[in-house]
């Protein structure tokens, strides 16, 4: 797997989830820079297996090549997007959408508009009031070494099924998380699902469940996508589930990462 990282600061005042609102001003914008076909109308569309826009926003049953991260109640509107393998190549496309959607479209109910954000990729620089020229040169995840003992923290909501249920706080495992991973890391490498043979022992948790909404343009009403928050105290890992866990911190974990659900990251203990 291959990756990049965006990352856009602002000075706009950011609500206390920022993901739905994002996610559609962004298609919003992309819609505007990639479409081609004068109805606007994606479902019989004689371009579709080639757009972006498509491919991001009306594909179904599907892992995406991007997933976008940031932090629930945000002081300001910054977000990163991350973009994997093949999505990689249609940067430009991106960072086109998110200049359009800060200084044209505008964000939150009222459409609120700025010149005052910066884009970097990769901590570099890439756009201060216009487009610098840069290198990008994607990157594949880095392993280090493990440790045996680890806290897992489940940033923004986590949304995972087990037996067609999503799981609540009480009920989540590690072995849930690991088997969610191990699906991902298969669709991005184009490779077989690992085995795990030892799953590690969950030593403490802190969980609770945060309840979202958000409202859908094509449905026209609101749905709810709440998920598990909190900590996790996690032991007995060995390099395999101590490493598919890093690759998470990248990819997501579980349903929805295009909203910037089921962020997850490690701290070693």
């Amino acid at each position: 797997m291959k990756y990049i990282k965006i990352e856009v600061t602002s000075n706009l005042k950011a609500p206390f989830f920022i993901g739905s609102m994002i996610r559609g001003a962004l298609g919003n914008a992309l819609k505007d820079i990639v479409c081609i076909n004068p109805s606007f109308n994606c479902s019989d569309c004689f371009a579709k297996d080639n757009c972006l826009y498509y491919e991001f926003y009306e594909e179904k049953n599907r892992f995406l090549n991007y997933r976008l991260d940031y932090t629930l109640s945000p002081k300001k509107v910054d977000f990163n997007i991350y973009l994997f393998n093949d999505a990689i190549s249609k940067y430009p496309y991106i960072l086109s959408a998110i200049e359009k959607l800060f200084t044209q479209k505008g964000l939150g109910v009222k459409r609120e508009t700025t010149k005052d954000f910066k884009i970097y990729i990769d901590n570099n620089l890439i756009y201060d009031k216009e487009f610098k020229n840069i290198q990008i040169e994607p990157k594949e995840p880095q392993l280090d070494s493990y440790c045996q003992v680890l806290k897992l923290k489940l940033v923004t909501p986590l949304r995972l099924k087990r037996a067609g249920r999503f799981l609540k706080p009480d009920n989540l495992d590690i072995k849930d998380i690991l088997i969610s991973i191990l699906g991902k890391k298969a669709f991005f490498e184009n490779s077989e699902k690992e085995h795990i043979e030892q799953f590690p022992t969950v030593v403490m948790k802190d969980l609770k469940f945060i309840d979202l909404t958000r409202y859908s343009n094509r449905q026209k009403t609101k749905m709810k996508i709440g998920g598990v928050v909190g900590e996790m105290i996690i032991s007995n890992l060995n390099a395999q589930t101590y490493n598919l866990l890093k690759y998470a911190e990248l990819t997501g974990v579980g349903k929805l990462n295009s909203f910037g659900l089921g962020k997850i990251e490690v701290q070693k203990i």
